[in-house]
């Protein structure tokens, strides 16, 4: 008597929507008042208020959007650009190690997740309860996530000169966004608590040694003492 295996049906493209955009929910409430700031920024930089749509559609970027206004704004020489370019994002070369692109589907789809792979993004889908998420979940997370920056922006620029300069409290925005991505990622990872304190001894020695190239240093620390710890870990199985 043979026994046949059924493979388990796949979600439907709805539910998976609707199962990333409960996802991204919570980044959600974090990205739109930062990219209503972005908005604001780029009207009372004098640029023209589609700027905002075109550099967050196009660019999608984050902190480096906020550092290209003034660039453009000055004139900036390409090639500055391209170097201030590279060394606030350098850090996405990391992530690119553990990002699920592998389920990822079509040359589109792998293009656009990895155009779309942000800070957020990655903080989302490298926990243990998204190692079962599809790629099709994934993009929509992804798809979600810059609609929300797009969004806000657009409509920060529109209102113009109806926002204020500064609102206070804004500009902890982003940094209570990644502190509780953080806490997240720790709860979620109970028994492997050297890793964060991997993390954060790597950002300490990087801000004693190489104070003007923290970010990249730090990075390289990290991924340096992850490896050593993976070889031991495997020389001792």
């Amino acid at each position: 008597m043979h026994t046949v295996l059924v493979a388990p049906p796949s979600a439907s493209p709805r539910s998976e929507a609707l199962a990333a955009l409960k996802d991204s929910a919570s980044v959600g409430l974090g990205l739109l008042p930062l990219g209503l700031a972005f908005g604001v920024v780029i009207t009372h930089a004098g640029l023209p208020w589609w700027c905002a749509s075109l550099f967050t559609a196009v660019i999608y970027a984050g902190s480096f959007e906020f550092l290209l206004v003034g660039l453009a704004v000055a004139v900036t020489p390409l090639a500055t650009v391209a170097l201030t370019a590279f060394l606030v994002n350098v850090r996405h070369v990391f992530y690119a190690l553990s990002f699920p692109l592998d389920r990822v589907r079509g040359p589109l789809g792998k293009a656009y997740a990895t155009f779309a792979l942000t800070d957020e993004a990655y903080a989302l889908t490298a926990g243990g309860r998204a190692r079962s998420w599809s790629g099709a979940r994934i993009l929509w997370l992804q798809l979600f996530m810059q609609s929300y920056w797009v969004g806000g922006a657009t409509a920060g620029a529109l209102l113009g000169s109806a926002v204020p300069d500064s609102v206070a409290g804004l500009d902890f925005a982003m940094t209570a966004l990644f502190a509780v991505l953080a806490l997240d990622a720790v709860r979620e990872r109970r028994g492997d608590l050297p890793t964060p304190a991997l993390a954060l001894l790597s950002a300490l020695v990087a801000r004693l040694v190489l104070p003007g190239q923290l970010l990249l240093a730090a990075f390289t620390l990290f991924t340096a003492a992850l490896l050593i710890r993976s070889r031991k870990e495997r020389s001792r199985a």
